[in-house]
């Protein structure tokens, strides 16, 4: 019988004491690098090759060695849930960083801090009802993230003519 507070089998790793001040230490600059526009997209843009496959690694291991299939099922939705997360964050902090003032930037970052740990007591205490505000949230990352990223792109575009058209071309 496994003691209360031990991790699985296949995520024991991560109780590691150098696991656990590596996850500190970004931990303190995920906090200070999301509330300052452009350096908050910057830092997405790097842990895009980062958080997907972290998603997957973790959601695998949960399941411990012996599971097989259901290990590499575990492994798809976890990284399929971690790149909606992550790309829906993305794009709206885009989004958002094209605002001139940086409040919004911080709010929101704000925000998405208050939601850690709220999902993880919701995730304690009422199992069923995280799954149900899981499900709402995914479809409401996806609704985002496609309207936001034709916004970002429409940017993008914007100053791709407002740069391009001052310049002479080879």
């Amino acid at each position: 019988m496994a003691r209360v507070g031990a991790a699985a089998p296949g995520l024991q790793m991560l109780q590691q004491p150098a696991v656990l001040w590596g996850a500190g230490v970004l931990m303190m600059v995920e906090f200070l690098a999301d509330k300052i526009p452009w350096v908050d997209s910057a830092w997405d843009t790097v842990h895009t090759v980062i958080r997907i496959p972290a998603g997957a690694m973790l959601a695998a291991g949960a399941l411990g060695a012996d599971a097989g299939q259901w290990q590499f099922l575990a492994a798809l939705m976890g990284g399929t849930l971690a790149a909606t997360a992550h790309v829906a964050k993305a794009t709206t902090r885009a989004a958002v960083n094209t605002s001139p003032e940086p409040f919004s930037n911080i709010g929101l970052s704000l925000l998405g801090d208050a939601a850690v740990p709220a999902f993880l007591w919701l995730s304690w205490q009422y199992p069923v009802a995280l799954f149900v505000v899981l499900a709402v949230a995914i479809v409401v990352a996806l609704a985002l993230t496609v309207l936001l990223f034709k916004f970002v792109r429409g940017v993008f575009a914007v100053l791709r003519q407002k740069w391009g058209s001052g310049t002479a071309r080879a």
